[in-house]
Formats: structure tokens, sequence, C-alpha cells
């Protein structure tokens, strides 16, 4: 059972979130064709860097606790961590949206981005030494200062930042056990060695990038497939009436 440890903890991650997409209030399964659309975009700049890093040794996995089916040099768990943990985030994005409409507050959301993006760059630009470091914060700086020119801040980024803070605590949870034991190692001389526990920092920034460019996707289809709805439900009601 031992190699199923990554597995194991991917399929206690995604358990209720995928059942509960099908609740009535949430209905969240309608929104999976934008939620993947997403995911597909977020994975075309996180797998190429994640096959990067393992190569140059900067992480690397365990293999007493993969099931031992690799792709590109990456355990299959690997790959769906980047489908199950966005799965989850975005699921709680929406329950936070149905329960709390109203948390909007736009100044707000566009001056957090605006420090954030300017507080990574300049992490970046102090650790160009540090590989993980410098990638991590230059990818999260440059989405977080792209947000106020995109308009999110007046729309999502509220939502998105809570969804944030919250979910870092279950993500902390698995990351922790992943690094405990660990099932993914990394070299402190590419980072900057502070640890939350057993978890680098940069985890932390990591899974900010990836969710910027996930909400982003999804935003944006999301829109698409609404717009369109709605045109087809005018038009319908137009022949009815004729």
């Amino acid at each position: 059972m031992q190699n199923w440890t990554y597995a194991l903890l991917l399929i206690g991650s995604i358990a209720i979130p995928l059942i509960r997409s099908f609740e009535p209030r949430i209905r969240f399964y309608k929104k999976w064709p934008a939620l993947f659309a997403g995911i597909a975009a977020m994975m075309f700049v996180f797998i190429p860097w994640d096959i990067a890093f393992t190569r140059q040794g900067i992480w690397s996995f365990n293999h007493e606790y993969v099931a031992g089916l690799y792709i590109a040099g990456l355990p299959l768990e690997e790959w769906l961590f980047f489908v199950v943990i966005p799965f989850c985030v975005v699921f709680t994005y929406e329950v936070i949206r149905l329960f709390l409409p109203n948390f909007r507050f736009p100044r707000a959301a566009m001056a957090i981005s605006l420090v954030l993006g300017v507080v990574f760059l300049l992490l970046a630009w102090a650790n160009i030494h540090r590989t993980y470091t410098l990638v991590v914060m230059l990818v999260a700086g440059i989405l977080s200062l792209m947000q106020p020119f995109i308009g999110s801040h007046k729309t999502w980024l509220s939502h998105f930042f809570l969804t944030y803070l919250i979910t870092l605590v279950p993500f902390f949870i698995i990351n922790g056990v992943l690094t405990a034991l660990p099932v993914v190692s990394y070299n402190d001389l590419e980072n900057l060695g502070i640890r939350l526990h057993t978890i680098p920092v940069e985890d932390s920034v990591y899974l900010l990038g990836m969710m910027y460019v996930v909400n982003m996707v999804y935003e944006s289809r999301g829109k698409k497939s609404f717009a369109l709805s709605n045109s087809q439900t005018v038009k319908q009601s137009k022949k009815s009436k004729v």
C-alpha cells in the first residue's frame, strides 16, 4: 500500500468535491468544460516546468510512494495533481461565491494584486541564483500585476483571494504529508530554505500561480458559455411568442 500513498492523497482530496458537484444548488458539473479548459491551459505551462525541474534535480520523487507509472519522467500521480488540486480549489471558489455573492472589494483586490506583484518580482530579482524561487516568484509576480489590467478585480478577484486563503489549509495538510514522508524532496540550494513545517514557502506561491492561470481561463470561458446560453434562451423565447 505504501506505493499508493500519493494516489490515495489525491483520491481523498477530490472525493467530496466530486460527489458534491452534482448538488442542485451548486451544479458544478455544468461548469466542468470551462474548468478543464483552465486546467489544460495551466498544465501547458506548469507541466513542462515540472519536467524540467525534475530533470535538473530541483525536486525529485520518492519511488517508494508512487505507483510506478511515469510519463515524461513524472509519476502519473504528479500529472493528476494538476487536475485534482485545481478541481478542488475551483469547487471551493464556486461554493464561496454561492454563499457570499456580495463579497466584492474591487479596490482592495486591486491593491492586493499590485502589492503581491511587486513583492514577488523583488524576491525574484533578489534570488536570481535560486532557480525555484526565481521562476515561481517571476511567474506569480507577472500574473498578479496582470489582474488590474484585465479587470478581474472588478469581477472575480475578491472571491479568488478568499478562496486561496481558505484552500491553503487543506493544501498545507496534503503538501505537508508529501514533503514529510517525503514523497517529494527539494534541493534547498534552489529555494529560500524557508519551510512552513516541511513545506518550502515557494509552494504556496506556486499554488497561487497555478490558480491564477486556471481562473483566468475558467472565468473567460464561463462568460462565453453564459452569453451563449442567454442568447439561445432569448431566441427560443422569441420563437415561442411567434
